[in-house]
């Protein structure tokens, strides 16, 4: 009978207990201190890295650069500090025009004026001037749609030069017409133009007109290159994308983009397109243009508490601004649609423009308007408020017709207007 078997003990080995005490190791003292007795050394001060410099990673002391390079780093802070001074000198040169106050905030309405320092320009004598184009080149090849609507009003946009500054402006017509804004030119008969080739031609200021800052130069019609399309300003969408084309600080050919923000703003008295578009000194009386390179608007203001762009611009309506160029051009004094009537908001908040006063035998009084009327559309066009019927009259020429809508003791009535003249 087999038994289980039993394993056998193991006996674990017996290691030698340590007995000695650890020695202690002194500090040596034959080595003499770097600063003195109990001094603490130094640590390595790595040099601060310089702005715009590259972030670099240090494991050990630097060694010194040679003598050439070294020289070059010293420089690069002075070069930085010219660029600051050039573009606070740049700056200051554009000293911003009118200052209108549009709203009770701390903002500021400002014209985007142009008296920085002006450019000699010598007209060229050498380089023929291109034969006059009525419209537009077609853009040739695929190109997104800002660069598509730049590269189509470009041809026609130019760069205006006065005595005391600068300013922009685009061809509107094949006679030689330029539209630009009247701040530009103030002051001025002559100018110089510079066109989108580079070729400098002397222009003739034909006429301003300081309510609506319209101005029209003109030049030799066979020195144009180009004469742009003009938008319809009822045609307007908010958001719609806007391209702004000028010569900002004298960097003639610039090209922004944005958005349509709003339309029919009254700024200043003006009627005005808003957008998001970067305008800056030098942009005004440049074109805003439609993603079709059509113009929609003459860059003017901007709304700013910083002094410089803060993404609220204005241009002023483009049909307005040929009202207004047309009758410079004809040499006649400038007359603005007129209706003939005092405006305030409803008490109960509604939308429309209340009638609070009819001029006597004005196209308002002839047409039947009377006070206490709220007018709630223009032609169909919705009546928001008072500063909307403003804005839409003035886009307006004197004779238009309209059919006026409004409220009266709880009715709707039309009435047919045909518009006055302000001049």
């Amino acid at each position: 009978m087999n038994e289980p078997l039993e394993p056998e003990p193991i006996t674990p080995p017996e290691f030698p207990r340590v007995t000695a005490a650890p020695q202690r190791v002194e500090p040596r003292t034959d080595i003499p201190s770097p600063v003195g007795a109990g001094s603490r050394v130094p640590e390595f001060e790595y040099p601060r890295r310089q702005a715009f410099e590259p972030p670099r990673r240090v494991s050990s002391p630097p060694v010194e650069p040679p003598a050439e390079e070294t020289r070059s780093r010293r420089r690069f802070p002075g070069f930085l500090a010219g660029i600051v001074a050039a573009a606070v000198i740049a700056a200051s040169g554009f000293g911003l025009g009118r200052i209108t106050a549009d709203t009770a905030g701390s903002g500021q309405v400002t014209a985007v004026a142009t008296s920085a320092p002006a450019t000699t320009v010598v007209p060229s004598t050498t380089i023929a001037p291109a034969a006059p184009t009525p419209t537009i080149p077609a853009v040739v090849g695929d190109l997104e749609p800002v660069a598509a609507a730049a590269a189509s009003v470009a041809p026609a946009v130019v760069q205006i030069d006065t005595n005391s500054g600068l300013g922009s402006g685009v061809v509107y017509d094949a006679r030689g017409y330029i539209l630009t804004a009247a701040h530009v030119v103030e002051g001025s008969q002559s100018v110089t133009v510079r066109l989108a080739d580079g070729t400098s031609v002397g222009g003739t200021v034909v006429g301003t007109h300081d309510p609506t800052d319209v101005a029209v130069v003109s030049i030799d019609p066979s020195a144009i290159l180009a004469v742009a399309t003009l938008a319809d300003g009822s045609e307007l969408t908010v958001g719609q994308t806007a391209v702004a084309v000028g010569s900002p600080f004298g960097l003639d050919q610039t090209v922004t983009s944005g958005i349509v923000s709003a339309t029919d703003r009254i700024v200043s008295n003006i009627t005005m397109v808003q957008t998001d578009a970067a305008i800056n000194p030098g942009n005004s009386g440049g074109p805003l243009v439609d993603l079709a390179g059509r113009v929609i608007g003459i860059n003017d203001q901007i709304f700013t508490n910083s002094g410089g762009n803060e993404g609220v611009g204005f241009a002023i309506s483009i049909d307005l601004a040929v009202i207004v160029a047309d009758q410079l051009v004809a040499g006649e004094d400038v007359g603005l649609a007129f209706l003939g009537v005092s405006m305030t908001s409803p008490a109960n908040g509604d939308s429309g423009a209340l009638i609070q006063s009819v001029v006597a035998g004005s196209a308002a009084a002839d047409g039947g308007l009377r006070v206490g009327d709220l007018v709630i559309a223009v032609d169909g066009k919705p009546i928001r408020d008072g500063s909307a019927l403003r804005a839409d009259i003035t886009t307006l020429r004197p004779g238009t017709t309209i059919d006026v809508t409004v409220v009266r003791d709880g009715s709707e009535v039309v009435r047919t207007i045909t518009l006055g003249s302000t001049g």
